[in-house]
């Protein structure tokens, strides 16, 4: 009779956890993840549905690309879900009754929210359309890019002028942003895994002869994302052809392109020397070496063996020029870095910075200043709002609590008396979540009748 087995991979998934092996508290889910929603769906026309799209692709891999909106979505069914999934920024989109476009930037789950508004966009169809050569669908997204910020912090005004934006607000903008990547560490991160760049070049405005200060204290910022492309130098252009020829060669089951007829002509070199050679599609404009394209020098990537002892002495004692390299030392070949635009392009204008996800105390608004005794009175107002809602939580509690020795008074059994307490926490909760709310729609609303202006 054959020995029965024995089981000893029963719980081999419980170790990752059960959502799709990453848990809420592993050091994986501590990577920035990303929500771009379009708030109200279909309501925000197509243009604005397919920049959603484009900005999914820019903020890839660490964002939901997926994710379907439907029309009976809020905001609160959004914030509810970041948590158990990790997702620690949401990028609202959407469209106001004047029809401008508005996009939030929060972060979960306490805040603070940035308020933009988008005055010129471009999508990646347009931008490839407006190039020669496009670039982009290869393996550029399964990486996220590179973050490229200036000008965010403004030089000191002069004398006996005033910030339009206050220092601290301008960090804590910096910082918003710089958190939406992960940070890349100069040591361990490999450079062929860089294969975008996010630029962010914020406008500062210049001042004011006359008036010795800022003209209008807008705070814009120029979006642009591009692919980094690189390529050999140091080579001949007839080389560059006949590499370029076979890789062409290499993928003609693919473009369904074959060998240029040469019969016409007497040595390959008419070919290669031809200025008219680029109709045979061995060449391109974004093949050519441009004089802005900058020289960087970088190991090769073929594999190399093992040094040995007598080896590493002897690289030791060479003085780096290459003439005393001995084999199996790394070389060192150029590389020209070419950018080549993606898209979207985006111009984004902060219209306002408040706490909380998009129902919060106003800290910064664009169009609304107010002064210390205005600002005193509303830190009272809000004071008298959080007293109230703790003592809404307080009460609901004390109403359960009552519920539950009710129940207990008329004999049920224990079991049923756990599971109805189950449910009054149900209950509770759902009371309490939307009278928060409820609370959080009328300080939005509230908000922008104390700004006195309408941002949709």
């Amino acid at each position: 009779m054959a020995r029965r087995r024995t089981k000893k991979r029963t719980h081999v998934g419980a170790r990752n956890g059960p959502a799709n092996g990453v848990t809420a508290n592993s050091s994986a889910s501590r990577e920035p993840k990303s929500m771009v929603i379009r708030i109200g769906a279909g309501e925000v026309g197509p243009s604005v549905s397919q920049l959603v799209k484009d900005v999914r692709a820019m903020m890839e891999p660490g964002t939901a690309s997926r994710l379907k909106e439907r029309r009976s979505n809020r905001l609160r069914d959004y914030t509810a879900m970041a948590g158990p999934l990790g997702v620690s920024h949401l990028l609202l989109f959407s469209r106001s009754a004047a029809g401008n476009t508005n996009l939030r930037l929060a972060l979960t789950p306490r805040g603070p929210t940035l308020h933009f508004r988008v005055e010129k966009y471009s999508l990646n169809k347009d931008v490839k359309k407006a190039q020669k050569h496009a670039q982009g669908g290869g393996k550029e997204y399964l990486s996220p890019p590179l973050l490229v910020m200036n000008n965010f912090l403004s030089p000191p005004p002069a004398e006996g002028a005033q910030p339009a934006v206050p220092k601290h607000l301008e960090s804590l903008t910096t910082t918003i942003f710089q958190s939406l990547f992960p940070p890349i560490s100069p040591q361990s991160t490999p450079l062929s895994s860089i294969r975008r760049v996010l630029l962010l070049n914020r406008e500062i405005p210049k001042a004011n002869s006359s008036t010795s200060a800022i003209d209008d204290g807008t705070y814009i910022l120029n979006l642009r994302h591009y692919a980094i492309t690189t390529k050999r130098t140091g080579l001949s252009r007839g080389i560059r052809r006949l590499n370029a020829a076979e890789k062409l060669l290499k993928e003609g089951s693919k473009r369904k392109r074959g060998v240029p007829d040469l019969g016409k002509l007497e040595d390959v070199a008419d070919y290669l020397l031809d200025p008219s050679a680029a109709s045979g599609g061995f060449t391109s404009g974004s093949e050519s070496e441009a004089e802005t394209d900058a020289e960087v020098e970088v190991l090769e990537t073929n594999a190399r063996k093992v040094l040995s002892k007598k080896q590493m002495a002897a690289m030791r004692r060479s003085d780096g020029d290459g003439k005393h390299r001995p084999r199996g030392q790394p070389g060192v070949e150029k590389r020209a870095v070419k950018l080549m635009e993606l898209g979207p392009r985006l111009k984004l204008r902060m219209t306002k910075v408040e706490e909380g996800v998009c129902g919060g105390k106003v800290m910064w608004h664009e169009f609304v200043e107010k002064s210390a005794e205005e600002v005193k009175e509303m830190e009272k107002v809000w004071e008298a709002r959080s007293r109230e809602k703790a003592e809404r939580k307080r009460l609901q509690k004390e109403n359960v609590k009552r519920k539950r020795k009710e129940r207990g008074a008329r004999g049920k059994g224990a079991e049923d008396g756990k599971e109805e307490g189950e449910d009054d926490d149900n209950e509770m909760d759902e009371d309490e979540w939307d009278s928060e709310g409820l609370e959080g729609d009328g300080e939005m609303e509230a908000n922008e009748e104390e700004g006195g202006v309408a941002i949709g």
